[in-house]
């Protein structure tokens, strides 16, 4: 089954997400800032990436999906913002950091399934 990272600095959304994808069969990693997202994408190689925006540290998600879609071992991995950021501005911003799509929060059960799916089927 696929591999998702979870890049969120909020541990009740990861375990959220966790929760979900793991029950669907997913393999999960999780990572809590950007620097470590960017660790993790590079040494586990997931199939997913999903990637808050507003995160502490060096790198928020949109500059962590950049460094990811620029990165010769990364670059390949298709990486979903999701976040409570939801303006056509926010969305088109992460289109243009490397960004495949878009999962606003809140979401449903339903909703993150279909957009994990729908972005392992490229």
């Amino acid at each position: 089954m696929a591999h998702i990272l979870i890049v969120d600095d909020s541990r009740t959304e990861v375990k959220f997400m966790k929760l979900i994808l793991e029950r669907e069969g997913y393999e999960t990693s999780e990572a809590y800032n950007g620097e470590d997202g960017i660790e993790k994408a590079k040494a586990l190689q997931p199939d997913l990436i999903l990637m808050d925006i507003i995160m502490p540290g060096k790198f928020n998600g949109y500059q962590a999906t950049r460094y990811l879609t620029n990165h010769p071992k990364t670059k390949f991995i298709p990486i979903v913002i999701v976040s409570t950021l939801n303006t056509p501005n926010d969305q088109a911003w992460g289109g243009m950091m490397g960004a495949i799509g878009y999962l606003p929060k809140p979401f449903k059960e339903k909703q993150l399934l279909e957009t994990v799916q729908q972005y392992l089927n490229i």
